[in-house]
C-alpha cells in the first residue's frame, strides 16, 4: 500500500507538470518528453534509415513527394521544424513522419495513393503524428508503465507471485492500455491530416477511396481490430465521413493544388 500510494502521488504530480493539448482536436495529452529531446531522436531515427535503405533520388515520384510534403508543411503550424521529404526504396506499403519533421514515403505505396491527392492522405496522416507529438505521448506512457512495473516489482515480496503479478500486468498494459491507446492516436492522426490536406489544398473527399485501396491492398491480411494498434477500415471511413464536413470549409478556401498521377 505504501509503494502503490507513493506510486500514485508521484504519478499525480508528473500529470499535473506534464500536461499538453494536440492541435485541431484540443485533447489533453501527457508528454513528459521534451520537445527538443524528441526532434533530436527523430533527427537520429531519419539519419539511420536513410543510411540503411535505399533513397530514390531521381525522377517524377521523389519531386511529386517533396511538393507534397512542402505543401502540408506550409500549412502544419510547424515553422520550427527541419522539414525534410523523401522516397525509399521498398515494397512496404507504409510512409513516416518522425518528431521534428524528417517524412519518408516508400515506393510500395504509391500504386495505392496513384496521384498527389492519395499522396496527400497517407502524408498529411503521418505528418499528424508529428505535429500532435505522438511519439513522445507514447514514450512519456511507456516510462509511466515502467515506473507503474518497478513498483509492482518491489511491493510483491514472494519470487512466485512477483513473476506471476508482472505477467497480468504487462498483460494489462498491452491489451488494455498500449493498444487501444495507440488506435485512438491513428484515429486523431487521420482526423488532423484530413484537416492538413485540405488546407494544403487537396480535396480532403479522397481520403475514403484512399483507406479502400489500401484495404484492398492489404488482401484481408488484418487482425481483429481489438488487438491491433491501428483502427479498422471501416471504423477509418467512419472517422473520416464524421469530419470530411469541416474539412470541406478549409478546402474550399484553400489553395487549389493540381493532382498529378504518381505512374
Amino acid at each position: 500500500m505504501r509503494w502503490s500510494g507513493l506510486f500514485l502521488g508521484a504519478l499525480a504530480l508528473a500529470v499535473i507538470a506534464a500536461c499538453a493539448r494536440v492541435p485541431y482536436t484540443n485533447r489533453s495529452q501527457f508528454v513528459l518528453v521534451s520537445a527538443a529531446e524528441e526532434s533530436r531522436l527523430g533527427a537520429q531515427a531519419f539519419a539511420e534509415v536513410t543510411r540503411t535503405a535505399s533513397v530514390v533520388r531521381s525522377g517524377t515520384a521523389p519531386r511529386l513527394v517533396r511538393e507534397v510534403g512542402q505543401r502540408l508543411a506550409a500549412v502544419a503550424g510547424r515553422p520550427d521544424f527541419d522539414w525534410e521529404f523523401v522516397l525509399l526504396q521498398g515494397d512496404e506499403v507504409n510512409a513516416f513522419a518522425l518528431p521534428g519533421g524528417k517524412t519518408a514515403v516508400y515506393t510500395g505505396l504509391l500504386p495505392v495513393a496513384r496521384d498527389t491527392a492519395g499522396l496527400a492522405v497517407v502524408m498529411g496522416h503521418e505528418i499528424a503524428h508529428a505535429i500532435a507529438r505522438h511519439g513522445a505521448e507514447r514514450m512519456s506512457q511507456a516510462q509511466v508503465l515502467g515506473i507503474g512495473g518497478q513498483v509492482l516489482g518491489a511491493a510483491v515480496g514472494d519470487e512466485g507471485v512477483g513473476r506471476a503479478a508482472m505477467a497480468a500486468y504487462g498483460l494489462g498494459a498491452q491489451v488494455g492500455v498500449l493498444l487501444p491507446f495507440g488506435r485512438s492516436q491513428e484515429a486523431e492522426a487521420d482526423e488532423i491530416g484530413l484537416m492538413l490536406m485540405a488546407k494544403a489544398g487537396y480535396d480532403p473527399r479522397a481520403a475514403e477511396s484512399f483507406w479502400e485501396r489500401m484495404e484492398a491492398s492489404s488482401s484481408g491480411k488484418t487482425p481483429p481490430e481489438w488487438l491491433s494498434t491501428h483502427p479498422s477500415y471501416g471504423t477509418r471511413r467512419a472517422g473520416i465521413r464524421k469530419s470530411i464536413d469541416k474539412a470541406l470549409e478549409l478546402y474550399r478556401v484553400a489553395s487549389p493544388a493540381a493532382v498529378v498521377r504518381l505512374d
